[in-house]
């Protein structure tokens, strides 16, 4: 088997908010648009798409309602990636920036879906 495309699909019942905060965030276009759905081209193998769901309920991470998904973005710089996750509407749920592996501090988008900035 050969993949040629991954793409990172994720619920949510603000379909516009959230296409939105992940747009921002990675500095890349909604590329396509249906009903109920949203898709962020990252490159030409992979993109994050949003589906509407409107009865989604957001986990509630760590200890409640589980993940489905979570995303980790290796970033350069994590605090400025910081400032622009929570001046978009993310926010911070857990941070382990000592961790001997390189450190990352988890986030919640506007949804709640939890996603991670790494060193």
């Amino acid at each position: 088997m050969k993949i040629t495309k991954q793409k990172v699909v994720l619920d949510a019942a603000d379909l516009e908010g959230i296409a939105a905060f992940w747009s921002d965030l990675t500095g890349k276009p909604i590329t396509h648009r249906d009903v109920d759905w949203r898709e962020i081209a990252i490159d030409d193998t992979w993109a994050i798409a949003i589906q509407l769901a409107p009865d989604h309920e957001p986990p509630e991470w760590p200890n409640g309602r589980p993940q489905q998904i979570h995303l980790d973005l290796y970033v350069d710089d994590v605090d400025a990636a910081q400032k622009e996750v929570l001046e978009l509407g993310g926010r911070i749920l857990d941070e382990q920036l000592d961790d001997p592996d390189g450190g990352f501090v988890v986030y919640a988008d506007p949804a709640g879906h939890p996603f991670c900035l790494c060193k």
